[in-house]
């Protein structure tokens, strides 16, 4: 029995935590890395942010105006400075909360529609679990918007951590 409890305390576990610029992402990073790492895993953490897909332009858009290739790879080039400041973010707090654990870090910058490429990372990556954060969006903007947690939930073949943020006590001084 005491060797089912070693290998299962030892099984390296391959975590995808999904990361945006919001709070919420950020907080479930946070809680994952308090919650589900132990101080003897060798985990892996895969932090993913989806960039989003870069929009066609033609020459001359609907509106008459006219797109240089010079606005076009200054975009491009805000997109991916967006996309490295919150890798760097979450990295740095994964360095700051977990400097006594084992845990390995690596990062995947992907282009397109969230839902599509968390779905297919965890496929392609064989990931054990799914760490994302809640937006808490309403009835009506999520019917709008859909919710990319509730998306992946149902897409993807290993389980799915959905952390959200406590709401704040409103100075209320409960906790």
């Amino acid at each position: 029995m005491a060797e089912a409890a070693v290998e299962t305390a030892t099984k390296e576990r391959k975590i995808l935590v999904a990361v945006d610029e919001s709070e919420e992402s950020m907080h479930a990073l946070s809680w994952c890395l308090k919650n589900v790492i132990s101080h003897n895993s060798k985990d892996t953490i895969i932090l993913l942010y989806a960039k989003p897909p870069r929009p066609v332009y033609t020459a001359l858009d609907g509106t008459g105006y006219l797109f240089s290739s010079d606005i076009i790879a200054t975009m491009e080039k805000y997109s991916s400075d967006v996309a490295d400041c919150i890798i760097e973010k979450a990295k740095r707090m994964c360095r700051d909360q977990q400097a006594h654990h084992d845990v390995k870090l690596e990062t995947r910058v992907e282009c397109g529609d969230p839902r599509d490429v968390i779905c297919e990372m965890v496929e392609k990556l064989s990931a054990d679990m799914l760490v994302m954060g809640s937006h808490g969006y309403g009835l009506i903007k999520r019917a709008f918007l859909g919710s990319v947690s509730n998306h992946c939930a149902q897409n993807v073949n290993c389980p799915v951590l959905i952390v959200k943020k406590p709401k704040s006590s409103g100075g209320s001084g409960s906790k």
